[in-house]
């Protein structure tokens, strides 16, 4: 490996569950490893909620949430600063803005692109007992 090169801090679990389209494997990688979300702004402490930076369509006005599974994926254009968040979360995310999310995105620049809606994240994620109809 060549030591001028940062490796991606995220594992290549979900890089991996994309390239083999899986949804399964895909919600696997996301309640086991860190996602990077782009964000609008730094955080100031560790604890701090992130400002998720969202596309918006600007033919719908409508939100995109963009997740990238490693630095390699994720566009030049995009917002420098990221967060590596975990698959809680994000269902805790698309619990709250769910409703303006018409999409979510991952590795939108490919190689291995995917695409989801909020709800079918939140009920893949197996974390948000409302959406999979439990109520225990």
């Amino acid at each position: 490996m060549d030591p001028t090169v940062t490796p991606d801090p995220l594992t290549p679990v979900l890089a991996e569950a994309l390239e083999k389209r899986d949804m399964a494997a895909v919600a696997f990688a996301l309640r086991h490893h860190p996602v990077m979300v782009p964000l609008a702004s730094v955080r100031e402490t560790a604890d701090a909620a992130p400002d998720v930076w969202m596309y918006r369509q600007p033919e719908t006005a409508r939100l995109a949430l963009l997740l990238f599974s490693s630095e390699s994926t994720k566009p030049a254009e995009l917002p420098s600063d990221v967060g590596h968040l975990d698959g809680e979360w994000l269902a805790a995310f698309l619990r709250t803005f769910g409703d303006d999310i018409e999409t979510v995105f991952f590795d939108v620049a490919g190689p291995y692109p995917m695409q989801a809606t909020p709800d079918e994240l939140r009920r893949v994620l197996a974390i948000d007992p409302e959406v999979n109809g439990s109520t225990e």
